[in-house]
Protein backbone atom coordinates (compact mmCIF):
# COMPACT_ATOMS: atom_id res chain seq x y z
CA UNK A 1 0.00 0.00 0.00
CA UNK A 2 1.06 2.79 -1.24
CA UNK A 3 1.86 6.64 1.27
CA UNK A 4 -0.92 7.89 -0.18
CA UNK A 5 -3.57 5.67 -0.17
CA UNK A 6 -2.98 5.06 3.77
CA UNK A 7 -3.17 8.75 4.02
CA UNK A 8 -6.91 8.36 2.50
CA UNK A 9 -7.79 5.34 5.02
CA UNK A 10 -6.38 7.10 8.17
CA UNK A 11 -8.50 10.29 6.81
CA UNK A 12 -11.75 8.15 6.48
CA UNK A 13 -11.60 6.64 10.01
CA UNK A 14 -9.52 3.12 9.52
CA UNK A 15 -7.35 2.61 12.57
CA UNK A 16 -3.98 0.94 11.75
CA UNK A 17 -3.54 -2.64 12.78
CA UNK A 18 -1.30 -2.24 16.02
CA UNK A 19 2.36 -3.26 15.09
CA UNK A 20 1.93 -2.41 11.92
CA UNK A 21 2.98 1.46 11.93
CA UNK A 22 6.09 2.26 10.46
CA UNK A 23 8.15 5.33 10.56
CA UNK A 24 8.30 7.37 7.47
CA UNK A 25 11.61 8.39 6.10
CA UNK A 26 12.74 11.70 6.46
CA UNK A 27 12.07 13.97 3.49
CA UNK A 28 14.98 15.45 1.72
CA UNK A 29 15.23 19.51 2.48
CA UNK A 30 16.54 19.56 -1.19
CA UNK A 31 13.14 19.43 -2.41
CA UNK A 32 14.39 16.17 -4.04
CA UNK A 33 12.12 12.89 -3.79
CA UNK A 34 12.63 9.51 -3.88
CA UNK A 35 14.36 9.26 -7.17
CA UNK A 36 16.80 11.52 -5.71
CA UNK A 37 17.51 9.10 -2.55
CA UNK A 38 18.12 5.98 -4.88
CA UNK A 39 20.24 7.78 -6.74
CA UNK A 40 22.36 8.77 -3.85
CA UNK A 41 21.88 5.19 -2.11
CA UNK A 42 23.61 4.01 -5.59
CA UNK A 43 26.49 6.53 -4.87
CA UNK A 44 25.69 9.00 -7.72
CA UNK A 45 23.79 9.28 -11.03
CA UNK A 46 25.50 5.59 -13.31
CA UNK A 47 24.66 3.33 -10.38
CA UNK A 48 28.28 3.22 -9.08
CA UNK A 49 29.35 2.81 -5.89
CA UNK A 50 30.73 6.12 -4.44
CA UNK A 51 29.64 8.33 -7.54
CA UNK A 52 31.94 10.92 -8.31
CA UNK A 53 33.79 10.24 -4.38
CA UNK A 54 34.39 7.35 -5.75
CA UNK A 55 36.06 7.92 -8.23
CA UNK A 56 40.05 8.02 -7.33
CA UNK A 57 41.12 12.01 -6.44
CA UNK A 58 42.44 14.09 -8.83
CA UNK A 59 42.31 11.40 -11.77
CA UNK A 60 39.98 12.68 -14.97
CA UNK A 61 37.05 10.17 -16.30
CA UNK A 62 38.65 7.18 -18.06
CA UNK A 63 42.20 7.38 -16.48
CA UNK A 64 42.27 4.17 -15.19
CA UNK A 65 41.13 2.47 -18.25
CA UNK A 66 43.96 4.84 -20.35
CA UNK A 67 46.62 3.09 -17.76
CA UNK A 68 45.53 0.17 -18.37
CA UNK A 69 45.60 0.31 -22.07
CA UNK A 70 49.46 2.21 -21.35
CA UNK A 71 50.53 -0.77 -19.53
CA UNK A 72 49.66 -3.16 -22.16
CA UNK A 73 51.44 -1.61 -24.66
CA UNK A 74 54.56 -1.36 -23.09
CA UNK A 75 54.45 -5.04 -22.42
CA UNK A 76 54.04 -5.33 -25.91
CA UNK A 77 56.96 -3.45 -26.72
CA UNK A 78 58.76 -5.26 -24.26
CA UNK A 79 57.81 -8.68 -25.83
CA UNK A 80 58.83 -7.54 -29.34
CA UNK A 81 62.05 -5.74 -27.98
CA UNK A 82 64.67 -7.92 -29.38
CA UNK A 83 67.65 -9.09 -26.51
CA UNK A 84 70.48 -6.49 -26.16
CA UNK A 85 73.21 -9.24 -28.43
CA UNK A 86 71.12 -9.61 -31.64
CA UNK A 87 70.95 -5.49 -31.68
CA UNK A 88 74.47 -4.85 -31.32
CA UNK A 89 75.35 -7.79 -33.54
CA UNK A 90 72.91 -6.83 -36.47
CA UNK A 91 74.78 -3.15 -36.13
CA UNK A 92 77.84 -4.82 -36.71
CA UNK A 93 76.44 -6.24 -39.99
CA UNK A 94 75.06 -2.71 -41.28
CA UNK A 95 77.96 -1.30 -40.16
CA UNK A 96 80.20 -3.71 -42.08
CA UNK A 97 77.89 -3.62 -45.36
CA UNK A 98 78.51 0.18 -45.58
CA UNK A 99 82.28 -0.06 -45.40
CA UNK A 100 82.28 -2.66 -48.22
CA UNK A 101 79.93 -0.79 -50.55
CA UNK A 102 82.40 2.48 -49.18
CA UNK A 103 84.95 0.60 -50.40
CA UNK A 104 83.88 -0.30 -53.96
CA UNK A 105 82.02 2.71 -54.62
CA UNK A 106 85.89 4.07 -53.99
CA UNK A 107 87.77 1.14 -56.27
CA UNK A 108 85.47 2.24 -59.14
CA UNK A 109 86.11 5.66 -59.01
CA UNK A 110 89.74 5.12 -58.71
CA UNK A 111 89.50 2.81 -61.87
CA UNK A 112 87.42 5.22 -63.46
CA UNK A 113 90.30 8.27 -62.75
CA UNK A 114 93.17 5.84 -63.81
CA UNK A 115 91.13 5.23 -67.19
CA UNK A 116 90.84 8.77 -67.18
CA UNK A 117 94.13 9.83 -66.89
CA UNK A 118 96.02 6.81 -69.19
CA UNK A 119 93.66 8.02 -71.88
CA UNK A 120 94.83 11.97 -71.28
CA UNK A 121 98.56 10.42 -71.54
CA UNK A 122 97.65 8.52 -74.28
CA UNK A 123 96.65 11.52 -76.36
CA UNK A 124 99.44 13.56 -75.69
CA UNK A 125 101.95 10.78 -76.30
CA UNK A 126 100.31 10.32 -79.95
CA UNK A 127 101.06 14.63 -80.46
CA UNK A 128 104.46 14.07 -79.07
CA UNK A 129 105.31 11.09 -81.22
CA UNK A 130 103.80 12.41 -84.69
CA UNK A 131 106.48 12.78 -87.37
CA UNK A 132 108.94 11.12 -84.79
CA UNK A 133 109.12 7.79 -86.14
CA UNK A 134 112.22 6.83 -87.85
CA UNK A 135 110.97 3.27 -89.46
CA UNK A 136 112.60 2.60 -92.75
CA UNK A 137 110.12 0.80 -95.14
CA UNK A 138 113.80 -0.93 -96.36
CA UNK A 139 114.15 -2.53 -93.00
CA UNK A 140 115.55 -6.55 -93.60
CA UNK A 141 116.26 -6.75 -90.30
CA UNK A 142 114.43 -7.40 -87.20
CA UNK A 143 114.81 -6.72 -83.44
CA UNK A 144 113.40 -8.78 -80.88
CA UNK A 145 113.13 -7.63 -77.84
CA UNK A 146 110.80 -8.54 -74.31
CA UNK A 147 107.52 -6.63 -73.71
CA UNK A 148 104.44 -7.01 -71.39
CA UNK A 149 105.89 -10.93 -70.79
CA UNK A 150 105.60 -11.49 -74.51
CA UNK A 151 108.26 -11.48 -77.61
CA UNK A 152 108.11 -8.77 -79.74
CA UNK A 153 109.83 -7.55 -82.96
CA UNK A 154 110.46 -4.54 -85.35
CA UNK A 155 112.47 -4.02 -88.10
CA UNK A 156 115.15 -1.94 -88.48
CA UNK A 157 118.51 -1.40 -91.12
CA UNK A 158 122.11 -2.55 -90.06
CA UNK A 159 122.74 1.14 -89.33
CA UNK A 160 119.76 1.56 -87.28
CA UNK A 161 119.93 -2.10 -85.33
CA UNK A 162 123.60 -1.20 -84.21
CA UNK A 163 122.33 2.23 -83.09
CA UNK A 164 119.87 0.72 -81.19
CA UNK A 165 121.52 -2.04 -79.43
CA UNK A 166 124.24 1.15 -78.65
CA UNK A 167 121.54 2.69 -77.04
CA UNK A 168 120.88 5.37 -79.35
CA UNK A 169 117.70 5.09 -80.46
CA UNK A 170 114.57 3.08 -78.41
CA UNK A 171 111.49 1.51 -79.30
CA UNK A 172 107.96 2.70 -78.21
CA UNK A 173 104.61 1.31 -78.39
CA UNK A 174 101.94 3.59 -79.65
CA UNK A 175 98.63 2.80 -80.70
CA UNK A 176 99.41 -0.70 -81.40
CA UNK A 177 102.45 0.05 -82.99
CA UNK A 178 106.42 -0.31 -82.23
CA UNK A 179 107.91 3.20 -83.10
CA UNK A 180 111.35 3.56 -83.46
CA UNK A 181 112.52 6.92 -82.14
CA UNK A 182 115.86 8.50 -80.64
CA UNK A 183 116.92 8.30 -77.31
CA UNK A 184 115.93 11.94 -77.04
CA UNK A 185 112.10 11.22 -78.10
CA UNK A 186 112.41 7.93 -76.00
CA UNK A 187 113.26 9.99 -73.01
CA UNK A 188 110.30 12.66 -73.18
CA UNK A 189 107.52 9.63 -74.09
CA UNK A 190 108.66 7.64 -71.37
CA UNK A 191 108.05 10.95 -69.00
CA UNK A 192 104.75 11.49 -70.27
CA UNK A 193 103.73 7.78 -70.54
CA UNK A 194 106.03 5.25 -68.98
CA UNK A 195 104.09 2.31 -70.48
CA UNK A 196 104.98 3.05 -73.06
CA UNK A 197 108.30 2.35 -73.47
CA UNK A 198 109.27 -1.02 -75.19
CA UNK A 199 112.78 -1.68 -75.94
CA UNK A 200 115.49 0.90 -74.11
CA UNK A 201 118.41 -0.50 -73.72
CA UNK A 202 121.46 0.23 -71.67
CA UNK A 203 124.55 -0.27 -73.30
CA UNK A 204 126.97 -0.74 -70.14
CA UNK A 205 124.79 -3.91 -69.40
CA UNK A 206 126.07 -7.05 -69.54
CA UNK A 207 125.00 -8.99 -72.62
CA UNK A 208 123.15 -11.83 -70.84
CA UNK A 209 120.33 -9.24 -69.74
CA UNK A 210 119.26 -8.44 -73.20
CA UNK A 211 119.89 -11.93 -75.25
CA UNK A 212 118.42 -10.71 -78.46
CA UNK A 213 120.68 -8.03 -79.17
CA UNK A 214 123.04 -10.12 -80.56
CA UNK A 215 121.69 -10.68 -84.38
CA UNK A 216 122.17 -14.44 -84.41
CA UNK A 217 118.97 -14.60 -82.21
CA UNK A 218 116.76 -13.28 -85.08
CA UNK A 219 114.42 -15.90 -84.64
CA UNK A 220 114.22 -16.75 -80.78
CA UNK A 221 113.46 -20.26 -79.64
CA UNK A 222 110.89 -18.87 -76.87
CA UNK A 223 108.94 -16.98 -79.54
CA UNK A 224 106.16 -16.34 -78.93
CA UNK A 225 103.71 -14.92 -82.39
Amino acid sequence: MSDTLRDQLLGLGFKPTPGAEKPKPPRRQDGQGGKGRVADARGGKGGRPGGDAGRRQGQPPGAGRGQADAKKRQGGDARARRPEGDIDLAKAYAIRAQREKDERIRAEREKQEAARLRREAQAKLAALLDGKGLNAADADHVRHFDYGGKIKRVHVTADQLRALNAGELGVVQVKGSYLLVTAAVLAEAEAVFPACVALKVDPDAPAEDDPYADPKYQVPDDLVW
